[in-house]
């Protein structure tokens, strides 16, 4: 079983406009809805792609409630936390039309108090060996900084893969808890290590650093680039991007996440799960939302 932690997942509002322009009214030509978090995400497709998954995590309110109903809806297993104050959060993303790019405003979310985390944690107890568990996304307000280390201290010794997706020192916090996979992105990883734009050869050594500072497998996502899988081996694997013509990223990096993982439970192949960590987040990146299994293994099987 795969879980998916979302500490502060969201309810992504998209909006195509065209000729967006501050200070003056604007209006949509085209609106979605998503369900999200990264985390969330990583479930959606793992269910699109057939593998049994949980999401975990914490909602508020009646925006809490519309995410939580609608990932039912859509044939994902929950078993969230419910906050009795504040909201889920509302994340607005605009699109513009003629090349003008994506603004994103990202909303804060709700407090977490220390016995709800608590509760958490004691869902995580009935994870055994075998079983995965991801941790994605951001810190909300009101969790201290270690909070991945505290879940990832909860889980330790009990044979249960994990897998974090995070930046900065939430990433460096959890690298001596070994985690089975990491995925920054190249921005994050030149973040991480103060250098800036990195040259693939830089990526590559910073993800040899990351792995000897304990993570066992490091995937790089370059956006246009592909994408480098340093495994737990020492074989560095390279992708490109398949071609296709991309719609929006929002979920691209999540959907590596979640094909990388899909490929690994169905083959134990390094190789063939960075393939379909590719396929999965193409896929998503050349749809208008999260990509179905049939967009993602037609990516796949062409790629």
């Amino acid at each position: 079983m795969v879980y998916t932690v979302t500490l502060n997942p969201a309810l992504d509002y998209e909006v195509l406009v065209d000729g967006f322009h501050t200070g003056c009214l604007n209006r949509a030509s085209r609106e979605h809805m998503h369900f999200g978090g990264k985390g969330v995400n990583v479930s959606t497709v793992l269910q699109h792609l057939g593998v049994e998954t949980v999401a975990l995590g914490f909602v508020a309110g009646f925006t809490g409630k519309a995410l939580e109903d609608g990932l039912r809806d859509g044939g994902i297993r929950t078993d969230f936390i419910h906050l009795e104050e504040g909201l889920t959060r509302v994340n607005v993303k605009i699109r513009s039309g003629g090349g003008g790019g994506e603004t994103e405003i990202n909303s804060q979310g709700p407090a977490i108090p220390a016995p709800s985390m608590e509760a958490l944690l004691q869902k995580l107890d009935r994870l055994k060996e075998g079983d995965v568990l991801v941790l994605a996304g951001s810190l909300p307000a009101g969790l201290p900084g270690d909070a991945y280390q505290t879940i990832l201290s909860r889980v330790e010794g009990r044979g249960v893969l994990t897998v974090v997706d995070a930046a900065k020192d939430v990433l460096k916090g959890v690298l001596p808890y070994r985690p089975f996979l990491i995925k920054p992105n190249s921005a994050e990883l030149g973040e991480l290590f103060g250098r800036g734009s990195l040259t693939e050869e830089e990526i590559s050594s910073c993800a040899t650093s990351l792995q000897k500072q304990g993570a066992r497998n490091v995937l790089v996502s370059m956006a246009g680039d592909g994408s480098l899988l340093l495994d737990e081996t020492g074989v560095f694997h390279r992708l490109g991007v398949p071609p296709g013509q991309v719609r929006h990223s929002v979920g691209a990096g999540d959907s590596m996440v979640a094909g990388f993982l899909a490929g690994w439970l169905e083959t134990q192949d390094y190789a063939a799960a960075h393939r379909m960590g590719t396929a999965a987040g193409s896929a998503t990146a050349f749809s208008e939302s999260l990509a179905s299994g049939v967009e993602i293994r037609t990516l796949l099987a062409a790629f």
